[in-house]
């Protein structure tokens, strides 16, 4: 029978301030890390600041809220329920910043035997302080006082892509952390959905699909999306776009406005947010995948496009689009208006077998960056290996 200190360096506590899925990719990252640990005999319990009335992630997972103070999600149940159990794990993933289950973390563990790790999620990148700067000052007066140094007494903060990591750098100041770039992956898909998405939506049937899929958002480049859409689909009549997400503050009527005034509202399905064989349904129906983002720390969608043979077209801001150049299994191009309709005139001039070339390339590189085995067996190397340590310095710009 396993020591009480064995059985618990076999578990880790991953932390979120809320498991609802809505808000995209550290809900499922998170999500993604519990069950890929397992086949590696790592158990993985997630902890949220949702109230006890919520379903948001299954019935295993710890609700300690709900949050309180709008989007801080305050609660006074995390921190003594940490002080009481961190000991039954041999380390803790904390997921995002600015939020309390944060600083409830840093106060509960720096002092203590278990280590703590942070996955910022992208939360470090300096187009937020360009994009909202009144936001960033505010901000940099809660890194001075609190989030500082929940990063800098962090055993390691976490990166998806050595791009993310650069670009943590420019921020805030001071910044002194120890960096790992653990990557992000996820499973191999199941096949065979394209019959239910188009059951479900069969207007679509024999269509080419453009297909968006990921949060209603003016950082996600949707109104250059539409914008780009209008200017390329009259000479391309069987060309469909179809956005697939949630919308969470209405922007979806916006879009469908602009979509009206430039005459392509019948060229546009609006899927609302879509999940599980579905949601494969979607990518497998789909010629082509398409995120023009102004910010996107990974882009899980682009990696679950990849897995689905999808090719991908995406903006430099996307951060692993380097490994999409490399691999050759789509077109990279700026954030721009312009760059997003670069983006779909270069994909409609390809021919057949170009097409199919990408294709092929879409699913090797998949394979070779982005599945959850590998990805997950970095994460596991380093939750159990990274000593303790003077961090890093690094000036942020």
């Amino acid at each position: 029978m396993p020591s009480p200190k064995a059985a618990a360096s076999t578990r880790v506590l991953q932390i979120i301030s809320t498991a609802n899925p809505d808000f995209g990719g550290p809900q499922e990252a998170a999500a993604q890390i519990g069950r890929s640990l397992q086949p590696l005999g790592i158990e993985s319990d997630l902890a949220t600041l949702d109230g006890p009335a919520t379903t948001w992630g299954g019935a295993d997972v710890l609700r300690l809220g709900p949050g309180r103070f709008g989007g801080y999600h305050y609660s006074d149940r995390l921190y003594p329920w940490l002080r009481s159990n961190a000991s039954r794990y041999g380390s803790v993933i904390i997921h995002g910043l600015w939020q309390y289950h944060g600083l409830a973390a840093w106060r509960a563990l720096r002092a203590g035997p278990v280590p703590y790790f942070v996955f910022p999620h992208g939360m470090l990148d300096p187009w937020f302080k360009h994009r909202y700067p009144l936001k960033h000052l505010k901000k940099q007066f809660y890194w001075q006082g609190a989030e500082y140094r929940i990063l800098r007494d962090a055993r390691a903060v976490l990166f998806t892509t050595d791009e993310e990591r650069l670009l943590a750098r420019q921020t805030f100041s001071p910044y002194r952390v120890n960096e790992a770039v653990v990557g992000f992956g996820i499973s191999e898909p199941p096949r065979g959905e394209r019959a239910l998405f188009f059951r479900r939506y069969p207007e679509l049937q024999d269509k080419r699909i453009v297909l968006f899929l990921g949060r209603l958002h003016p950082k996600k480049g949707c109104d250059q999306l539409i914008s780009a859409f209008a200017a390329v689909c009259s000479r391309h009549p069987t060309l469909r776009l179809v956005m697939a997400g949630p919308d969470q503050a209405g922007y979806q009527a916006t879009l469908m406005r602009q979509a009206e005034l430039r005459g392509i509202a019948d060229r546009i399905s609006w899927t609302g947010m879509i999940t599980g064989e579905l949601k494969w349904g979607a990518y497998q129906s789909a010629e082509v995948f398409v995120l023009p983002s102004h910010q996107e720390n990974f882009g899980i969608s682009v990696a679950e496009a990849l897995a689905c043979r999808v090719p991908t077209l995406i903006s430099d801001k996307v951060n692993i689009w380097r490994e999409i150049d490399a691999e050759q299994c789509g077109i990279v191009g700026p954030d721009t208006p312009a760059g997003t309709l670069e983006l779909l005139e270069k994909w409609l001039a390809l021919n057949d077998i170009e097409r199919e070339r990408m294709r092929a390339n879409s699913l090797a590189c998949f394979r070779k960056h982005f599945h959850i085995d590998s990805t997950t067996a970095r994460l596991a190397a380093t939750l159990q290996a990274i000593p303790c340590s003077t961090p890093r310095t690094s000036s942020a710009a």
